[in-house]
């Protein structure tokens, strides 16, 4: 039987693995494509998954579905999330997987223990909008094509200063424990970042209240905040691609683009 994946908690946290050694349906939550959710017991750990058909379709519905599993664990316990679309062949390959990375696991485990992450998107004017882009040809040659070069590199280094101020700004404001940050340009003419920052699940409230005062005094941005999410970002980061061995097909594009911003981007294990 194939396992759909989710995520990975402590088994402390979930009181009906106490007395059993195989999976337990974890109760009233109803996981990709409305089967029902399990606990599957490994070591100290509880993965949660739910059977899976390799014959399903992993659509929009299904990446809300994932994450609505995840945020539900969370409340429970420490999750270290999947990939949408991993999926586990057997029972074998599960516990495998498991076994190997089970040390690895319990340290993220650790470090991410009582902490949460929160997401700040942040609406920037283009510095460099008002500036009209001279395309020249790539094989063109002369003084124009240099020079339109020159002013592109321009553009962008002055574009990179502004993300990196404003992204500093918002570290001195709500001085996480962690961060991460990303920049790209919009059709409209605008800067989006995008900033995931890792705090103490306790100061959930002291952030939000902090995020209101600021986003009443700083005119040139727009900024909009969402969370408190499980910490997706910094499992990302502590979790090497290569240690799980599942099968993940369907690597997540940007989710809040797939499940129009329901729930936030999943870059978990992969």
């Amino acid at each position: 039987m194939a396992w759909y994946a989710y995520c990975i908690g402590e088994k402390l946290a979930f009181p009906e693995l106490a007395r059993h050694r195989k999976p337990v349906p974890l109760e009233a939550v109803l996981g990709v494509s409305g089967n029902q959710v399990f606990l599957y017991p490994a070591s100290d750990l509880a993965v949660v998954v739910s059977e899976h058909n390799p014959a399903d379709h992993l659509n929009q519905k299904a990446g809300v579905d994932h994450a609505r599993v995840i945020a539900d664990c969370f409340q429970h316990s420490t999750v270290l999330p999947f990939r949408f679309g991993t999926v586990f062949n057997d029972d074998e390959a599960l516990r495998k997987s498991i076994r190997s990375n089970q040390r690895q696991f319990q340290g993220n485990i650790e470090m991410l223990r009582g902490k949460t992450e929160m997401h700040l998107k942040i609406f920037v004017d283009d510095c460099c909008a008002q500036v009209i882009e001279r395309h020249v040809q790539a094989d063109a040659v002369g003084r124009e094509y240099l020079s339109n070069l020159r002013e592109n590199a321009a553009r962008t280094r002055e574009r990179q200063t502004r993300a990196r101020a404003v992204s500093f700004q918002m570290h001195r404001l709500f001085m996480p424990l962690d961060e991460e940050v990303s920049c790209r340009l919009t059709e409209s003419g605008k800067m989006v970042l995008d900033i995931a920052h890792l705090i103490d699940s306790k100061y959930v409230e002291r952030y939000q209240n902090k995020f209101s005062s600021t986003s009443a005094t700083i005119r040139e941005c727009h900024m909009q905040l969402s969370g408190p999410w499980p910490p997706y970002h910094f499992v990302h980061r502590l979790t090497r691609p290569q240690h799980v061995a599942a099968q993940s097909g369907h690597r997540p594009t940007d989710m809040p683009a797939s499940v129009s911003r329901v729930q936030e981007p999943v870059p978990a294990m992969a």
